[in-house]
């Protein structure tokens, strides 16, 4: 009788034991599903121009399209360094490229500058990290320095990122940097630098599956008590962009890419004029027709993303951001890639969508990469949580229409490693576009246009007006000044 009435108490303690560590983890499940997740997606060389509702280029993009319709559509973001490892550096750190090093893509022979993202940083995804969220990144990284190589040896672009360098990614799908969209490489969370995977599958395709799978949790990818911060880093419309599947080209099969390519400032044969940019574009405009069809592509990956998230109930509770680190120019005043101050290099989509919370409209903010971090984080309540070394600006009133103090410009910056007072500097306002190049003997030359007036800037009217033109100098040597550049 004894040993009976010990072993129903034994029962009855089991179960109220139980029944606490259940009701504590379901206030954990609970509280955490008060806190937003974000899935934060930036395609490699996606230019404002290709989303589709605009109807600039001849994309379809219904996804991105409906994220835009429903979520906030910055019309004036801008990658102040229209270049890769430039923009996950202003992205991550919240910091311009001469205070975070990066000023240039990493590769093997700018790491003895310092240019690779460095581990006392405090990143966007350290923040999250430490504030209850589980952080995850897919596709290319393109942020360490490969081991040092000087001039004459074979510069190195790829390399691993150890676990100690991913500043608080708990999740890893990713690489440093390549081209190979139809089989692409990666090294998984637990993988060491011997140990790649090597795919047969078109990337976005396929890291969309690593993300599915990942939403659904079923081998742990994530902590599930906790909200999800997932990066998604998609390397098309990046060159080569004929690796892209047929399905996809078939939608501009038999179309000229000279009619393709409808902007009145396309040029089919070089501009040798221009002190700065890409040129080649009468060897590589015919490959036009297929940065759209990848461009189409990336669209539907995102979007089976998103149908995995309502499948889930996550939708509605998920801040989806969209966004690119620069743009493409693809013909445009004679040039191709990036690299330059024109708009179709330099102008970016960033939509927020979070109907939850905020309601849709188009906002022209001069909004810049640096100012990601915090005004996200304002967003999810983290407004004072942004690190005081952060140079951006928190704009998440922004969302609710309550009173900002906009900036009044949006600095242009392009430089090397090895001489960061080298290269071009420049701004632009809500009226112009205004550019130095300075070359290697110190010359320079300048370049002005009126984006109101002409928004294909076809015409630089620097020397026209010299009023204006001393005002715009000012205004850049104020600038400058201000975040202690030495250009």
């Amino acid at each position: 009788m004894k040993y009976h009435f010990k072993s129903k108490l034994s029962v009855i303690l089991m179960l109220f034991v139980g029944f606490v560590g259940y009701s504590q983890k379901s206030i954990i499940k609970s509280e955490s599903k008060q806190k937003p997740n974000i899935v934060f997606i930036f395609a490699d060389q996606y230019r404002r121009a290709s989303l589709g509702f605009l109807n600039e280029d001849p994309v379809v993009t219904p996804n991105i399209d409906k994220l835009a319709k429903e979520g906030v559509f910055f019309s004036k973001a801008v990658a102040n360094h229209p270049l890769c490892s430039p923009y996950r550096a202003m992205l991550l750190t919240g910091k311009y490229p001469l205070s975070n090093g990066v000023v240039a893509n990493c590769q093997s022979s700018r790491t003895q500058y310092g240019n690779y993202l460095k581990n006392d940083e405090i990143t966007f995804s350290d923040v999250l990290a430490e504030n209850g969220y589980s952080a995850g990144y897919v596709g290319k990284w393109h942020l360490d320095g490969p081991e040092p190589t000087v001039q004459g040896e074979k510069v190195v672009w790829d390399s691993w990122c150890p676990p100690d360098q991913r500043h608080g990614f708990t999740f890893w799908y990713a690489y440093g940097t390549h081209n190979k969209h139809n089989n692409p490489y990666y090294w998984t969370t637990n993988a060491s630098e011997n140990e790649i995977v090597d795919v047969k599958q078109w990337s976005p395709e396929h890291e969309a599956d690593i993300i599915i799978d990942y939403l659904k949790n079923e081998n742990d990818q994530r902590e599930s008590d906790k909200p999800f911060a997932m990066f998604w880093s998609i390397n098309p419309p990046h060159t080569p962009f004929n690796q892209v599947p047929e399905k996809y080209k078939n939608h501009y099969a038999g179309q000229d890419y000279k009619t393709l390519l409808n902007r009145p400032n396309v040029e089919f044969t070089n501009n040798e004029e221009l002190k700065r940019g890409d040129r080649g574009v009468d060897k590589r405009l015919n490959q036009a027709p297929d940065y759209f069809a990848s461009v189409n592509g990336v669209d539907e990956q995102i979007g089976r993303v998103i149908e995995q998230l309502k499948a889930m109930g996550l939708y509605e509770n998920t801040i989806i951001v969209f966004s690119s680190d620069h743009g493409e120019m693809l013909g445009s005043q004679g040039l191709m890639h990036k690299n330059v101050w024109f708009r179709e290099a330099y102008e970016i989509p960033f939509i927020v969508h979070y109907p939850k919370k905020i309601k849709p409209k188009t906002d022209d903010l001069l909004i810049s990469v640096p100012d990601y971090m915090p005004t996200i984080l304002g967003l999810l309540g983290l407004g004072d949580k942004v690190p005081t070394a952060v140079e951006g600006i928190d704009y998440s009133n922004v969302f609710f229409n309550k009173q900002v103090t906009k900036p009044d410009k949006q600095l242009y910056f392009g430089s090397e490693p090895s001489n960061p007072s080298s290269g071009t500097r420049g701004f632009r306002n809500k009226d112009y576009t205004f550019a130095v190049v300075k070359d290697d003997d110190g010359n320079k030359f300048y370049y002005l246009y009126n984006d109101k007036k002409d928004p294909y800037q076809m015409t630089n009217l620097w020397g026209e007006d010299s009023k204006l033109d001393k005002k715009m100098e000012e205004e850049l040597q104020n600038l400058l000044k201000s975040m202690n550049d030495p250009w």
